[in-house]
């Protein structure tokens, strides 16, 4: 069976294609993304602003072509934060499933959070000892503690980078004031996942958003590194450290020239690696790892699953 699943996120759709079989094995055929940036100009007043709406619409139709030129049998598609929590969020799904046909299921919170889940999970095909899973999207972010192959906590706080961006908007570098504005903004909304740490004993952080994506490859190219082609990439933390440092000093300007940066997350990486910052000193983890399974692999794992079952 071929299947197809849209993610709509906040700053990016992202498309994936694979066919599995009854036995539980998958194929990926193609995986990719489209810079659309729904909250950009709107989420401060909880609307979708034209221009954004508009690339969004776009990028979907574009993805249903793709979808069909590889003869999916199925699509399926997901919205997160910018389309659940804003006004005309439902005219977005309205006028998807007008034109197409296909229904776009607009993920709570803690659906959300299980999803992406079950696509580390894959990932990592089985987390055994405690892990915390933190995805950084741009309208909220997700935390997850699971081990022994299931999910102990989880939680969607509405911390995504862009989010975050238009409510402290920073200086161009940064300043030392925002920075520490931010981080006690993070301590003041992140109080449940303080009491949930202190539960369990966990060393290992496993990012799974763009933003870890983007450090990493930043970190690859700087160090000359080869690109990775398996899920998990794991982080050096003196690289990472000294990558967070040249961020908080660089301007937007130099941001456009650091090699593989991409250019539609030269605005958020430096509120996303205070971010990461944070909880890795916050919770005193040791080691981080970039998983590239997420939500839309969490519900081709989940499809797989209730294909075995039937």
């Amino acid at each position: 069976m071929i299947a197809a699943i849209i993610d709509c996120g906040t700053n990016t759709f992202n498309l994936l294609i694979a066919e599995f079989e009854f036995n539980g094995e998958h194929r990926i055929l193609l995986n990719t993304k489209k810079s659309v940036k729904l909250g950009e100009g709107g989420l401060a007043g909880n609307r979708i602003a034209q221009k954004p709406f508009e690339r969004g619409y776009k990028a979907f139709l574009e993805f249903v072509d793709l979808a069909k030129k590889h003869k999916a049998d199925t699509i399926q598609a997901f919205a997160t934060s910018a389309i659940r929590s804003t006004i005309n969020g439902p005219e977005f799904v309205k006028k998807i499933l007008e034109k197409t046909g296909i229904i776009i299921q607009v993920l709570n919170g803690d659906t959300e959070a299980q999803y992406i889940f079950k696509g580390v999970n894959l990932a990592m095909e089985g987390i055994t000892k405690p892990v915390l899973i933190m995805d950084i999207g741009g309208g909220s972010t997700e935390f997850i503690i699971a081990s022994d192959n299931q999910v102990h906590w989880k939680k969607s706080f509405e911390l995504g980078a862009s989010r975050l961006l238009e409510a402290f908007k920073p200086s161009d570098p940064v300043s030392p004031e925002q920075v520490i504005a931010l981080k006690e903004h993070l301590k003041e909304i992140l109080g449940p996942l303080n009491s949930q740490m202190k539960k369990h004993q966990i060393e290992t952080l496993i990012g799974c958003s763009g933003s870890f994506e983007s450090l990493a490859d930043m970190i690859r190219a700087d160090q000359n590194q080869s690109e990775t082609t398996g899920k998990l990439y794991t982080f050096n933390n003196d690289e990472l450290k000294a990558m967070h440092r040249r961020l908080l000093a660089s301007t937007e300007a130099e941001r456009k020239n650091i090699p593989g940066l991409v250019e539609y997350r030269v605005d958020t990486i430096v509120f996303a690696s205070i971010f990461i910052r944070y909880v890795k000193k916050r919770y005193k983890i040791e080691n981080v790892h970039h998983s590239s399974y997420a939500l839309k692999e969490g519900v081709l794992a989940d499809m797989i699953a209730r294909k075995i079952a039937i």
